[in-house]
């Protein structure tokens, strides 16, 4: 009986160090520029990601957003012979002026929010997240453009407003009358929001607390109501693309902002983790540049220095830690984004950056990572690494 327990206690021990060293699943990122000429071959593609698929386990690679068909058809049999898929990287309410023509967003006085040039081809102007013709865009592009290229799915970005890059303007959005109508329907009228945010100014975005499972509390009960209603908005329209790109037999992945300022761009967890298959949350320590977690968070409260109740965060491994906490009740699968490419002054990493930031995400039990932004540019011992 005694050698019988020591068997059953040995292999509970083993099975519970097997669980708490889960092998990271990654995804990564191939950015071929803008819509135009792309500023790789396929070749490049292929030799690279072969390169690094045998260093770490590649499960998908999200590659966008050129118009060059071949590109991606000779690169998808090369990824399907390896058992990886290839997912579409599609901008979402941004950056489509080139293959389409969409309504812009307006902020509550019917101005459009100043644009972020971040570089050519990133303009970061967006669109209205409610118009009709705006949504079968989205659809169109991909129909029209990619659906014969061999996808498995399609990878959604820019899938939110415009955040306080363009100042509180580009947050206090879409004020236009296909917005004002479905704020309605969630019950915040848009004239009484600005009136408040005339009335109070930079104190309308007051917060008195906030814990990483519930966010941010606003004191002020028209904020906290627009808000709420502009997630409800912006990530239903999104929720209603994702179940039409699944009815054409595809996989969807979200970009997302991290979970505490996310509410500020219309997202909302709760609805769009129940229509994708899986979601990256931008958990970028390092990044002086949108999506950024502290650029943006300095970016809020440089945009209204009134507003008060807002702590000081460290972007350290605990504050990281806070953000994969917030992400656990959520079903899909779990992907979040660590920059593993290094710019000296927008994302100054390093190996041993990229490798606290996997062995926390992994600590969470989550599948993986999204080694962002673009694989082709990231430096080898960034990858190395993350070696099994």
């Amino acid at each position: 009986m005694k050698q019988t327990l020591k068997l059953l206690a040995a292999l509970f021990v083993a099975v519970a160090c097997q669980n708490t060293e889960k092998q990271a699943s990654y995804i990564v990122q191939v950015s071929l520029g803008d819509w135009n000429q792309p500023d790789y071959t396929a070749q490049s593609v292929v030799s690279r990601i072969d390169s690094v698929a045998n260093l770490i386990p590649v499960e998908k690679v999200i590659i966008g957003w050129s118009l060059d068909k071949d590109i991606y058809k000779e690169v998808g049999t090369y990824l399907h012979s390896k058992d990886i898929k290839m997912l579409l990287w599609l901008p979402v309410f941004a950056e489509t002026e080139a293959v389409c023509d969409n309504q812009p967003a307006v902020d509550l006085w019917g101005n459009v929010p100043a644009n972020y040039d971040l570089t050519a081809g990133e303009g970061f102007r967006f669109n209205c997240p409610t118009k009709p013709e705006n949504l079968e865009n989205v659809l169109g592009i991909y129909d029209r453009l990619f659906a014969d290229c061999g996808f498995d799915g399609v990878f959604m970005d820019r899938v939110r407003s415009q955040s306080f890059v363009s100042g509180v303007s580009g947050v206090l959005s879409c004020g236009c009358p296909s917005c004002r109508e479905r704020f309605l329907q969630e019950g915040v009228d848009l004239e009484v929001v600005k009136a408040e945010w005339d009335a109070c100014g930079d104190e309308f975005l007051s917060v008195s607390g906030y814990t990483p499972e519930e966010g941010f509390t606003f004191t002020n009960a028209t904020a906290a109501d627009f808000f709420k209603a502009k997630g409800h908005i912006v990530s239903g329209s999104v929720a209603s693309l994702c179940d039409s790109l699944h009815a054409r037999g595809l996989e969807v992945g979200l970009d997302l902002y991290a979970p505490f300022m996310a509410p500020f761009v219309g997202q909302d967890y709760s609805i769009l983790t129940a229509h994708a298959d899986f979601i990256k949350p931008m958990l970028y320590r390092k990044t002086f540049a949108p999506a950024g977690m502290g650029f943006e968070y300095d970016l809020l409260k440089k945009a209204a220095p009134g507003a008060q109740g807002y702590p000081t965060f460290e972007m350290d491994v605990d504050f990281l830690e806070s953000q994969l906490k917030a992400m656990e009740p959520y079903a899909c699968g779990k992907f979040p984004g660590v920059e593993i490419n290094y710019r000296a002054e927008i994302a100054p990493t390093s190996p041993e950056y990229v490798t606290e930031s996997l062995q926390a995400i992994m600590s969470h039990g989550f599948d993986g990572a999204v080694l962002s932004w673009n694989i082709m540019e990231a430096p080898v011992p960034h990858i190395e690494c993350l070696r099994p």
